[in-house]
């Protein structure tokens, strides 16, 4: 086996029944579309640690420090095979905390936005995004659990991932 891995996270945030996204401009791997709030690859002392790299680049891209957002939850991690890696990409969600003034959050990373939930689906996405993004309108947003999907090129096949 050639490829390589390439970890990555994504937020995802809500306030009521809006989402912030960003429209990633001149990214290294994605690039001119809309993906969660801020994410990023992680650095190599965050390898075992998804939590760790999603609140760096939340800080780092939006300002916003884990004190700024509520009931932060690893939802999805997905996999993918591509230009020889293996993606694996830990998507978390989170609620904005009433105290941060969330109309016009900043990004480094390009445009932020928020969105009605009912807007979402229409909105041109990342692969396994837009697949998390269908899957959590529909299902994932009325409960806590956590899912795997894995890519085959088709769609992306979720399955509930619990612990015991």
């Amino acid at each position: 086996m050639d490829e390589k891995l390439r970890n990555m996270t994504s937020i995802y945030i809500t306030k009521g029944e809006e989402m912030l996204l960003l429209f990633r401009q001149c990214g290294s791997v994605v690039s001119d579309t809309w993906v969660g709030a801020a994410g990023g690859h992680f650095e190599e002392n965050e390898l075992n640690d998804p939590k760790a790299c999603v609140l760096r680049e939340l800080k780092e891209e939006l300002g916003i420090s884990e004190n700024g957002i509520r009931n932060l939850l690893l939802r999805y991690v997905t996999l993918r095979r591509m230009k020889g890696e293996i993606r694996q990409n830990y998507y978390f969600f989170a609620e904005l905390d009433n105290e941060v003034v969330g109309d016009h959050i900043v990004s480094t990373e390009g445009i932020s936005r928020w969105f009605a939930l009912s807007e979402l689906s229409a909105l041109e996405m990342p692969y396994t995004a837009k697949f998390v993004m269908e899957h959590y309108l529909k299902i994932g947003r009325r409960t806590n659990d956590m899912y795997v999907g894995v890519a085959d090129g088709k769609r992306v096949n979720f399955t509930k991932l619990p612990e015991y």
